[in-house]
């Protein structure tokens, strides 16, 4: 078995992933794919976290590109309900969108933006975990 990669902070993992560049290359490129889905997903879910964002504005927005495309979810004025992850989130799809130009990559930016809501479940249950040792663990 392989020895288990180092931990990093969040801070550390933000410092080190553009999540813009790995989604304009990641769901066209075969080579960045796997950085999308493990850093780059990481990174924008707690970005989007720290942020406020839930993880059902995400899946809804994933429907929406499903629906309509990238290009039609980053064109919305409001593609999350607050302003600041909103126009974050609009660049990151704007930005992919001119890549994203078959329906299989479109699908993978869908995929993408449910694995991010996916991530940001999982932090908020760890959160409200009660610690190892404490009443109700």
């Amino acid at each position: 078995m392989p020895p288990s990669p180092d931990s990093r902070t969040d801070d550390e993992v933000l410092a080190a992933t553009d999540v813009a560049a790995l989604l304009r290359h990641g769901l066209t490129q075969d080579a960045f794919r796997t950085a999308l889905f493990g850093d780059g997903a990481v990174a924008a879910a707690v970005t989007l976290d720290r942020l406020g964002v839930l993880p059902r504005s995400l899946v809804f927005l994933a429907g929406i590109v499903r629906a309509g495309g990238l290009e039609y979810a980053a064109g919305l004025p409001e593609p999350l309900p607050s302003p600041e992850p909103a126009a974050l989130l609009r660049q990151w799809l704007a930005g992919a969108a001119p890549a994203a130009a078959t329906p299989q990559a479109e699908e993978r930016a869908a995929r993408w933006l449910e694995a991010v809501a996916e991530i940001i479940a999982l932090r908020r249950a760890a959160r409200r975990r009660p610690a190892p040792g404490t009443p109700g663990w």
